[in-house]
């Protein structure tokens, strides 16, 4: 006869009870916890600064490796879909990894997997080979953003969330002028060794990252399953407690739990898919091809289009910073408004006007309106509405809906630009769906700032 009595985790033995934030690794409260609050936001930012790092090394090498591999714009467009299908589900993946063994490891596990596939795109001979190591590359890459989303939310203070991965989320930039840095730095060299090279900011991220903790509410998740799995009511009635969660709807690694039942979070998993995919849909003509269509349709030179955005990604970390602050007064979900209700108006202008002023003046705002005040809440917002039990696997749903949208944006653009003028395209895809992304952001659920996430996500 067993008569060992069940002993509480102790990982969540000492949490405190329901409704006081936790003091400790993510707390303000204390110096040690402002310390690591620190260290994590400045670990996070350059994570995601390596992701856009990634993708960025790519974009300015690929006029000379489809050069030197002899591989057509058709092909080329044939690597984009695959590598948006890489991303897709290499996001969804990463959902259940963040469930089955913890945040943390799914962390280290995307920049690890990054830096190798980044490294050996130095060896690739042809064009199977370059599919091959630019898809697990950016789905990895894309992947840190998920798992970034969900474990910063989780341990930074309340009261400074969304402010705190603003900061984070600013990283974008910071990879951009990386990238521009690395390549000016080694293209001389061929651009074989700019990927080489780009390994080692990759490792030395990696390095950093080893001293992140976990995530105390995925351990408060991870004991309430091995407690139901083993029968032992008292410490489900004790862990409920400390941090109440449906343990009906508690199925291990599953996306059913998004859309199974009627509810709040099926009403918050559609309504974000749907202004997410709409987002990225607009977004592959505001941003991706933007720089094209302004050199067809108005006669600029790429390199004026370039040099716009390089300006405005360099004030873009002041809009992150400026999202992030305007989400701490007036909530995120109203940021999120204002942003995507301005995109079609400046859609529309740089249509019609071809005034080279109005049309800096409204490329730089659509950038920052696309980019800044929206990237800026909209990931806390994603961390936010979704409970403990399903954020990981919400958020990286979340992640897989922004790449569907671009990949179905991208096909629309295809097949718009070869039945109709460029100028249809673009008053369907920029004002149209950008419309319709405003619109959607008015069935997101609200959500006060400065809320614990228990107190918001049911």
């Amino acid at each position: 006869m067993n008569s060992r009595i069940p002993q509480p985790d102790p990982a969540t033995a000492s949490l405190p009870p329901v409704g006081e934030p936790p003091v400790g690794p993510g707390s303000l409260d204390t110096e040690p916890g402002r310390r690591y609050t620190i260290y994590l936001v400045i670990v996070a930012l350059l994570g995601w600064a390596l992701a856009a790092y990634d993708t960025n090394l790519f974009n300015l090498t690929i006029a000379d490796i489809t050069s030197e591999l002899g591989i057509s714009a058709s092909a080329l467009g044939v690597m984009g879909m695959l590598v948006y299908a890489a991303e897709f589900a290499i996001a969804l993946w990463m959902g259940r990894v963040m469930d089955a063994r913890g945040r943390r490891f799914a962390w280290m596990l995307c920049l690890i997997a990054a830096g190798v596939f980044t490294g050996l795109t130095f060896f690739v001979q042809g064009f199977w080979s370059l599919v091959l190591v630019r898809a697990l590359a950016s789905g990895f890459a894309n992947a840190e953003l998920a798992v970034s989303v969900t474990l910063v939310n989780e341990q930074v203070p309340a009261r400074r969330r969304g402010m705190l991965y603003s900061i984070v989320q600013s990283g974008y930039t910071v990879g951009v002028f990386m990238a521009s840095g690395m390549y000016l730095l080694v293209s001389g060299l061929g651009w074989r060794a700019v990927f080489l090279f780009g390994v080692l900011p990759l490792v030395l991220v990696a390095i950093a990252r080893a001293k992140v903790r976990e995530s105390p509410r995925y351990l408060h998740i991870r004991s309430l399953r091995a407690a139901l799995d083993r029968g032992d009511d008292a410490e489900v009635a004790r862990l409920q407690r400390v941090m109440p969660v449906d343990v009906s709807q508690l199925e291990k690694g599953t996306f059913r739990q998004l859309f199974s039942a009627a509810g709040g979070v099926r009403r918050t998993a559609v309504s974000l898919s749907v202004t997410w995919l709409l987002y990225g849909m607009s977004y592959v003509a505001t941003n991706i091809y933007l720089a094209y269509w302004m050199a067809e349709v108005k006669g600029w030179a790429s390199s004026a289009v370039a040099a716009l955005l390089l300006v405005g990604g360099a004030a873009g970390v002041v809009f992150y910073l400026v999202g992030g602050l305007l989400g701490e007064r007036f909530g995120r979900r109203s940021v999120l408004i204002g942003s995507a209700a301005a995109i079609a108006p400046l859609a529309l202008i740089i249509l019609v006007s071809d005034r080279s002023s109005v049309l800096l003046v409204a490329i730089f705002l659509l950038f920052q309106a696309t980019n800044g005040t929206w990237s800026g809440v909209g990931y806390t917002y994603q961390a936010e509405v979704y409970p403990t039990r399903v954020r990981a696997l919400g958020v990286s749903w979340m992640s897989g809906m922004l790449v569907g949208g671009f990949m179905l944006g991208s096909l629309l653009w295809a097949m718009l630009t070869a039945t109709t003028s460029l100028t249809s395209t673009w008053i369907i895809i920029a004002v149209v769906l950008g419309a319709a992304q405003a619109v959607s952001t008015l069935f997101l659920p609200r959500v006060a700032p400065g809320q614990e996430l228990e107190a918001i996500a049911r």
